[in-house]
């Protein structure tokens, strides 16, 4: 099959999905088109197999999605960063989940240190993660486990920088309601799950950082 037909199949399959909506509701495009009122920012993970909307049930236009390569968060991704802003002070979303998964490749290859070119400079946040918490990692087991729990670590780290952020400190401090959520994703089994980090103020992440010595402990950006 040539790359044309594989488009082309694409397209079919985007019209019937398009006329299965419609069918079901007809003025469904209709509203869309003129509003977007989601109350979730979504940063997650590139993984095709992780795929927003699918795995929280909901509608295009109930959830604004940020994805790069093993979910992270830095100071210095103006993609992200920009994105965090139009949500929480453009859209005025009302929850910010960073969402990582079991298996991820990013993860997988900061955590055995595997050389893929460019990205391995990317994947260089992921293996501060690892470093910081090297004891706590061997002490998990087998690599497998190591690998799981990395995962795990690799998630609170990166909603702890989204706390961090300019942007949300700044919506926190005007009083504005948001929460910062950690999640992970089950490949296996489709099922999200908390992993016990939500924050709601710059108190509420003072005092998980205090009971996580290990989590990151400078400010990405001065406030």
């Amino acid at each position: 099959m040539s790359g044309t037909d594989d488009l082309d199949s694409l397209l079919e399959r985007n019209r019937q999905w398009a006329a299965a909506l419609t069918d079901s509701d007809p003025q469904y495009f209709v509203r869309l088109a003129h509003q977007q009122l989601p109350r979730y920012l979504w940063i997650g993970c590139s993984d095709s197999r992780v795929p927003a909307n699918q795995i929280l049930g909901l509608m295009p236009g109930e959830i604004f999605v940020h994805r790069n390569v093993a979910n992270v968060v830095v100071h210095s991704d103006l993609n992200c960063l920009s994105v965090i802003q139009y949500a929480v002070e453009v859209l005025r979303v009302r929850d910010i989940i960073v969402c990582g998964h079991y298996g991820c490749g990013g993860v997988s290859a900061a955590f055995r240190e595997q050389k893929f070119g460019l990205i391995d400079n990317w994947l260089r946040h992921v293996q501060d993660v690892r470093h910081r918490h090297s004891a706590e990692l061997a002490a998990a087991g087998s690599s497998e486990a190591q690998l799981r729990r990395l995962c795990e670590l690799h998630v609170l780290a990166q909603t702890v920088h989204v706390g961090e952020t300019t942007v949300v400190q700044d919506a926190w401090r005007r009083g504005q309601e948001l929460a910062v959520h950690g999640l992970i994703y089950g490949l296996d089994d489709g099922i999200l799950r908390h992993l016990g980090l939500s924050m709601t103020s710059d108190a509420g992440l003072a005092a998980y950082k205090e009971s996580h010595p290990a989590a990151p402990s400078a400010r990405l950006a001065p406030r």
